[in-house]
């Protein structure tokens, strides 16, 4: 049964194709939100040098890992785990339940991005002095948030309903290229600002004079979520590569072009920011409040950049969005036999229902809580900060202790058809060194969560799946 599950399977059309839906799962909210604003709080260029050494030695090394689990087994993140170790269904258990979590809160903001692109043309720049307020009503109204995140998680749907060549492939052919052009408009005029020459020289000269610790470990944490990794989702689109494909080179490229697309956003923000004389470390506040606002203050032709600023930023979450949805469609399709659009239909149906609750628990349900927190931070939290850290780390774990190191490199040089020299390297990376830097940075932000009471439910859970995990 197994096999005709495998001849039967979706694949990629082209490598094109698959890089645009790798490359859009890892560019997300991660890259043109958090990663600015990162770079804000933690002094500028000393944070993006750290930063792309942890994408480097990291980033990459787990980026392949995942697409050598993938491929080699030709099953989802829970199928993968299992045909190599039933006892580790747990950890691809995990990614899959991570991926749901977070497609309980991440349609929201999609559908934030979405309706201000269209509020840049309906008034939005109009009192730049009262974005902020308006942007605090806007995401504690009871309905008009809702209408823009059923429309966003339609289109997630609509993708996802037709399949890995005809709709995410083809989504991605379209989605990420349109991207790359949205941020270079960006840039040329973010650029060409006078005084945007200290906003440069703010993310291209390092001062190590501002490092610290937290530094280190905010870097190392945005490089690892950032790409996507820890969820599923690369061991899925994995799944869906065939046996040609060179897995190193597509894992450099992916990691290449989500790099880059995160490097994009900050030199678009912060020449802005410096040319207005705006405080670089604005904190997450910055692309939906401080933004507009330095749109509003280019007059006319701030209209233009907004809309394209938010169209960026809808794409770039569009594509994680797909990939999230993919992930337990592909567990729903490969486990238990359902039809693609069944799937997709009665998962998106349950995600609405916990994204209503995330959305009016900024609102209408702020007095509600579960463990302190409302519905939006209770998935956020669980999933940032608990599930996708110690998901990496249990996937190099198990890829460094309990996978065969001779049948992996098998599958990463395509039986010896593809030259990776530095096999040795990368598999003592993946399995002395990346638990260890992972399991400090989990450490770390889940003795940091003020809410221990959730931190102790999180792990609680994992260990239900590690107990319960051979029934799924």
């Amino acid at each position: 049964m197994q096999q005709t599950e495998k001849k039967a399977r979706e694949n990629w059309g082209s490598r094109f194709g698959f890089l645009m839906a790798a490359a859009g799962s890892a560019v997300g909210l991660g890259n043109i939100w958090r990663f600015p604003y990162l770079t804000g709080m933690n002094g500028g260029g000393a944070f993006i040098v750290i930063y792309l050494g942890c994408i480097l030695f990291v980033g990459l090394s787990i980026m392949l890992a995942e697409f050598a689990v993938g491929r080699k087994t030709g099953l989802a993140a829970v199928g993968a785990y299992k045909a190599q170790n039933r006892n580790w269904t747990f950890a691809g258990a995990l990614g899959v339940l991570s991926g749901f979590f977070i497609m309980g809160f991440y349609p929201v903001v999609g559908g934030w991005s979405l309706a201000y692109m269209v509020k840049s043309v309906t008034g939005l720049l109009a009192a730049p002095e009262a974005i902020g307020d308006y942007f605090g009503a806007f995401i504690s109204a009871p309905v008009e948030p809702l209408v823009w995140m059923v429309i966003y998680l339609a289109i997630n749907i609509f993708i996802v309903a037709k399949g890995v060549a005809g709709g995410i492939e083809a989504a991605g052919k379209i989605l990420m290229p349109m991207l790359y052009v949205l941020f270079i408009f960006l840039i040329f005029r973010s650029v060409s600002l006078p005084g945007a020459g200290a906003g440069l020289s703010y993310i291209f000269k390092p001062d190590w004079s501002v490092v610290t610790g937290q530094t280190f470990l905010a870097a190392l944490g945005q490089a690892f979520f950032s790409l996507s990794l820890g969820m599923g989702c690369m061991i899925t689109y994995g799944s869906y590569l065939n046996k040609k494909e060179n897995l190193p080179s597509n894992a450099l490229t992916v990691v290449t072009m989500d790099t880059s697309v995160a490097l994009m956003a900050a030199i678009a923000i912060f020449p802005a920011l410096f040319a207005f004389g705006v405080e670089p470390a604005a904190g997450p506040g910055l692309v939906f409040v401080v933004v507009p606002q330095i749109f509003a203050q280019m007059g006319g032709v701030g209209v233009l950049f907004s809309v394209i600023f938010f169209l960026a930023l809808t794409i770039a979450a569009l594509t994680s969005s797909v990939s999230l949805l993919e992930v337990v469609v592909a567990y729903l399709m490969d486990e238990k036999g359902m039809e693609r659009k069944k799937a997709t239909y009665i998962t998106s149906a349950i995600m609405c229902v916990m994204c209503i609750l995330s959305s009016l628990s900024m609102g209408a349900l702020s007095g509600f809580t579960i463990f302190g927190v409302g519905f939006f931070d209770f998935f956020d939290i669980l999933t940032d900060k608990i599930f996708l850290a110690i998901g990496g780390m249990l996937l190099a774990i198990f890829v460094g202790w309990f996978m065969n190191k001779e049948e992996l490199k098998q599958e990463v040089t395509n039986n010896g058809e593809v030259s990776f020299g530095l096999f040795e390297a990368w598999y003592f990376m993946v399995k002395y060194v990346i638990p260890v830097l992972i399991a400090v940075v989990a450490y770390t932000g889940i003795t940091a969560i003020a809410q221990k009471s959730l931190m102790i439910f999180g792990l609680l859970v994992i260990v239900v799946l590690a107990i319960f995990s051979k029934k799924l």
